[in-house]
């Protein structure tokens, strides 16, 4: 009580968060309730029937439960093995130009796509590669190449997926890198190069390993989204003819739950991934602390 009276205005400054966090995280999470009831709109939460966990069964009964499955960890496995070291990859490629104005221009360039919404990404996507008109596809019948039904061949709707996703939030995610990299102590740098280090054994010696906390804990919370992919970016690219190699839990949430009107039973999958992430993240953070890092805490 005496450090929050003594801090009273930092604590004033992180109420409205706070707040944020509990009216729209913390109170929600009573509607988990219907997870384990028969729930009926018009009996309320107080009136509908147990029925235990006959919904998590039912799930894990399912034939499609495993296609779900499968797809939501390749998607992740994407997320993480390829788009998630682009942002360090170009945070330090950027550290290394020298030429500010170059720079500048580069890094607003590759900001811009993450304020445009995931509607916006996946109509240029469809502008580009449509088979009727499409950029992509007049380039490959003019180099004598047949045309590729990109959008509808299951084939491609990872490609498309992670392509989207590095085109979109790889430059924002450098930010955090480049603000990691800024706080790296110069005279470092100046003693590797009297030593004769080139700039790459700099990147490699000095640079990366100061970064390696920031890494570790970006790493754990992303590891936390497992079965967190988000909805609108996959269902906008869903369709007949890719929906066995692209439906994800979000998108059978949202079928079962809105369109259907199966509310206990997409709850039930929701409370699912919820306790997924928060073990694979305090496993993750576990094991950050054995090896010697500080973890998220």
């Amino acid at each position: 009580m005496r450090r929050i009276k003594k801090n009273k205005l930092l604590y004033l400054m992180i109420t409205p968060g706070l707040l944020y966090f509990f009216i729209y995280k913390y109170v929600p999470m009573y509607g988990l309730i219907i997870a384990f009831q028969d729930y009926k709109p018009y009996k309320g939460i107080s009136g509908s029937d147990w029925v235990g966990f006959e919904h998590f069964i039912r799930l894990f009964s399912e034939p499609t439960f495993w296609m779900i499955f499968k797809n939501t960890l390749i998607l992740f496995g994407l997320n993480l093995f390829i788009y998630f070291p682009i942002p360090i990859i170009l945070a330090l490629m950027l550290n290394e130009v020298r030429v500010h104005a170059f720079k500048r221009t580069v890094q607003t360039l590759i900001y811009i796509p993450h304020f445009m919404s995931w509607v916006i990404i996946v109509s240029i996507s469809y502008v580009l590669l449509t088979m009727d008109g499409g950029l992509v596809n007049g380039l490959l019948e003019m180099f004598g190449f047949q045309k590729i039904n990109f959008l509808l061949n299951e084939n491609w709707f990872r490609p498309m997926y992670i392509t989207q996703i590095i085109w979109r939030e790889a430059g924002w995610g450098t930010i955090i890198f480049l603000a990691a990299i800024a706080a790296v102590d110069p005279s470092m740098y100046e003693a590797a190069r009297m030593d004769g280090a080139n700039r790459f054994q700099q990147i490699w010696h000095i640079t990366l390993p100061a970064i390696k906390s920031v890494i570790i804990i970006l790493l754990i919370l992303k590891i936390g989204d497992v079965l967190e992919l988000g909805f609108e970016h996959v269902y906008l690219l869903l369709n007949a003819s890719n929906r066995e190699v692209g439906e994800i839990f979000d998108t059978y949430v949202y079928v079962t739950g809105l369109k259907q009107g199966q509310y206990s039973y997409s709850t039930a999958i929701g409370l699912f991934k919820g306790l997924v992430g928060l073990i694979l993240v305090m496993g993750a953070n576990r094991l950050a602390k054995k090896v010697g890092e500080e973890g998220i805490y």
